[in-house]
């Protein structure tokens, strides 16, 4: 199991390149996360978790995987627990669950996975092969139930959400969700929000991409389903459109001390939003994303602060 000493030694290498102050380091020290509540049980997980794609993918498709060791050592010692993953990650699912329990930290871990054997937005899945889907992800985890099961990418809900409630009926799964980050299928996504049993959705939300806060995060508010928030980051847009650009003053006004946790808690800041997952494949990056997590969330003034700053700003280069 991972340690409060093996964190320190790790933050005591990058807490000064990142500017982390003595306060924000003793705090992930200490795991003192935020934690928000799932709305349907009222069970509550920290708002910092991990995603899997991205480069946390490709790094799981080579032969040497101790980069992504380092990064669930530090997410689980800062007091992380949230891990999203899919089948469509390439080999991250695989890795991912060889690795946390290599490490002793699967049965620690809130084990977010997917399902989807209709495709994108497809609307023919076949019921043996999600079912068997679902079953090789159980196994890859090795632990006797997953916490979080989402038909990936709107791939026929009136299918496979009705698998997923079967392996939540048979406790093999504690909750279910839907995911999407494609425009073109929030007016699905909204569709089944209002007519399915949920207890979880996932979309893409950022400061640079706040379609969702139209309709579908009210919306989530007024049903209780909780949200994951991914790509905060614009997949890298905002860090490319900031490259040149100095972190604003204000950002002290909510304990920001790096772009990463200014744009981190711009997303936590929504009060739909329970947890937000970027993808990282390194140590020094997940550290940072923790403090994302600390410390105060931005007002409703300071969330308008944030999205003029981010609108000012030049586009993303090559675009």
């Amino acid at each position: 199991m991972i340690n409060r000493r093996e964190f320190i030694g790790i933050t005591a290498g990058v807490g000064a390149t990142l500017g982390l102050t003595p306060r924000l380091l003793q705090a992930l020290a200490q795991g003192q996360l935020l934690q928000r509540a799932i709305p349907s049980s009222g069970e509550k997980i920290p708002v910092i978790g991990l995603g899997s794609s991205a480069t946390f993918a490709s790094v799981a498709r080579a032969e040497d995987v101790t980069a992504l060791r380092e990064v669930f050592k530090a997410m689980s010692a800062g007091g992380a627990r949230l891990f999203d993953t899919a089948p469509g990650y390439g080999a991250s699912e695989e890795v991912a669950g060889k690795l946390v329990n290599e490490l002793g930290i699967a049965s620690t871990m809130f084990w977010a996975t997917k399902v989807n054997v209709a495709g994108r937005g497809g609307s023919s899945a076949d019921p043996a092969a999600a079912r068997a889907q679902i079953e090789r992800s159980l196994t890859l985890f090795n632990q006797p139930k997953i916490d979080l099961m989402q038909v990936h990418n709107m791939g026929d809900p009136a299918t496979q959400l009705n698998i997923v409630r079967e392996f939540k009926k048979a406790g093999r799964v504690r909750y279910v969700g839907i995911t999407t980050t494609f425009p073109n299928q929030y007016a699905q996504l909204i569709d089944v929000m209002k007519n399915e049993p949920l207890d979880f959705i996932g979309v893409d939300y950022a400061a640079d991409n706040r379609d969702v806060e139209d309709v579908i995060l009210p919306l989530a508010l007024d049903k209780k389903i909780a949200v994951l928030a991914y790509a905060p980051f614009g997949r890298t847009s905002l860090f490319r459109r900031a490259a040149n650009t100095p972190l604003p003053e204000f950002a002290k006004d909510f304990d920001a001390t790096t772009y990463a946790q200014f744009f981190l808690k711009f997303t936590l800041s929504h009060p739909a939003i329970t947890a937000v997952t970027p993808a990282t494949s390194q140590a020094k990056n997940m550290i940072d994303n923790l403090g994302g997590g600390i410390g105060r969330v931005p007002t409703e003034a300071q969330r308008r602060q944030i999205i003029a700053f981010v609108d000012a700003l030049p586009p993303a280069p090559g675009r």
